[in-house]
């Protein structure tokens, strides 16, 4: 990815991608899944919107499952 430029949402994603792997490391898991504030962390919360919004460029409309 050195090669591309990256856009403001890969740069977005990149930053909350960085936030959570610091927050896994502080809590000593290797995965979100295995903690304990698994449903209620605003850090995974907002990792997840980066990456919707990634995906979407920002345009909205909705990932609903």
């Amino acid at each position: 990815m050195s090669d591309q430029i990256l856009d403001e949402w890969q740069i977005a994603l990149k930053q909350k991608k960085s936030e959570l792997e610091a927050c896994q490391s502080e809590h000593q898991v290797k995965s979100c899944m295995s903690c304990e504030k698994l449903l209620d962390c605003e850090v995974r919360d907002s990792y997840v919107q980066a990456v919707y919004d990634s995906m979407s460029k920002g345009s909205g409309g909705g990932f609903e499952f």
